[in-house]
């Protein structure tokens, strides 16, 4: 279901796997895999493709149907 979400998100924003993977800093074959499933997404690509996309790392991991991200703390200056 991980796999479908972070698929669904590209293919709903129309972008391409290899627009997608160059923003990520990967090639497209393993940009693929990781919509496939065949490897792990790492922590720090969940996090991209969620300030990416919008969304909660949750509903990447679909943890919960609510897209809405968390508000960002705010740092003290």
């Amino acid at each position: 279901m991980v796999y479908e979400n972070i698929r669904n998100l590209r293919e709903d924003n129309d972008k391409t796997q290899k627009e997608i993977a160059d923003y990520l800093n990967v090639k497209q074959t393993t940009y693929s895999k990781y919509e496939l499933g065949k490897i792990n997404i790492p922590i720090d690509v969940f996090i991209k493709l969620a300030d990416y996309y919008n969304v909660s790392t949750d509903y990447l991991l679909n943890r919960t149907n609510v897209k809405q991200p968390y508000p960002k703390p705010q740092r003290n200056k």
